[in-house]
């Protein structure tokens, strides 16, 4: 009689599972080392712009002659790159690219996490418990859902950004930078919660049929019990998943917001803003659009595959 093999259960729980599938994943490996630079680089941009020796907002090509033209164009080729402005100069104001690109990370990481953070809560709260009580909630819930569904994000902070300099900013004064953070984080928020809840609601609503659910309510587990014991455990791998697929979507649309004029402004360095500047000089100096547009390419694909490996970790199904 032929001996048969019989296959080990993995060791360790779900997360040790997905975190050794996602080992073997070297492209989620690499994805993953670029988006941790990102955010080592918007961490240390004060300690590498002091060591550089330059800072976002200081006006060199102004303020230093010799480095910009009549027309405010660097005189040196490449954009003015050299040994002391190593990306180059803006054109017109004549500041340090490359403090502007180490700051501007920061400023589109900030309004991306701070949004997923409350996208998150929000979503989590919501998507679990609609989906564990139904009825009347749930009919609510999806009206409102589909309500936010249709209503266009973009045209709401194209026409806040008027309403909110007007109504709470003195006259002749610029927004204040809390007040433009603010803004942009709670109106992604407002809206990037619905898909998270809607998903989490059809995963709760399949998981309280379940044979663990039956068992806790028939010991006489209150719904408390219910949702935070065995709920909330087994839902955190599609919000995981959820939270690295949206976040580059949330960085490239506050960067197209400034491209507009109506996100982060003046003189707190944005990506979309340099972008657009580089936009207005490009047929006269193409240098100053290849970094920035070349840095948030390389974020964003770099979050994409992230998410894309974090979901195959996480996916029993595609796992070899």
């Amino acid at each position: 009689m032929a001996d048969v093999q019989t296959q080990s259960p993995p060791h360790g729980g779900p997360f040790a599972v997905a975190f050794r599938a996602f080992r073997r994943d070297r492209l989620g490996l690499a994805s993953l080392g670029v988006v941790l630079l990102f955010a080592v680089l918007a961490l240390a941009a004060p300690l590498l712009a002091a060591v550089y020796g330059k800072n976002p907002t200081e006006h060199y090509g102004q303020n230093e002659p010799g480095l910009l033209s009549e027309e405010g164009l660097p005189v040196l080729p490449n954009g003015g790159m050299s040994g002391d402005f190593w990306f180059g100069l803006e054109p017109g104001l004549g500041r340090d690219v490359l403090t502007q690109l180490l700051y501007g990370i920061r400023t589109s990481l900030l309004v991306a996490v701070a949004s997923i953070a409350l996208i998150a809560v929000v979503g989590v709260v919501l998507g679990v418990t609609v989906g564990y009580l139904s009825g009347l909630a749930d009919r609510v819930f999806t009206f409102v859902c589909n309500v936010l569904l249709a209503f266009p994000t973009l045209l709401l902070l194209l026409a806040l950004s008027p309403i909110i300099q007007t109504r709470f900013v003195p006259p002749g004064e610029n927004e204040p930078a809390w007040m433009q953070f603010t803004v942009l984080v709670l109106v992604f928020a407002a809206f990037g919660w619905v898909s998270l809840a809607m998903m989490l609601r059809t995963t709760v609503r399949s998981l309280r049929e379940r044979e663990f659910i039956d068992a806790a309510r028939a010991v006489g587990a209150s719904r408390r019990h219910v949702v935070f014991r065995e709920l909330l455990p087994n839902v955190w791998a599609p919000v995981l998943v959820h939270i690295t697929i949206a976040l580059p979507g949330i960085v490239t649309a506050e960067a197209a917001l400034s491209f507009l004029g109506v996100g982060i402004s003046e003189p707190i360095p944005d990506w979309g803003r340099m972008i657009a500047r580089g936009a207005e000089v490009f047929y006269d100096d193409p240098t100053y659009m290849f970094f920035p547009g070349i840095t948030i390419l390389v974020f964003v694909v770099a979050f994409n595959l992230l998410g894309d490996s974090v979901r195959d970790a996480l996916d029993p199904r595609t796992r070899r």
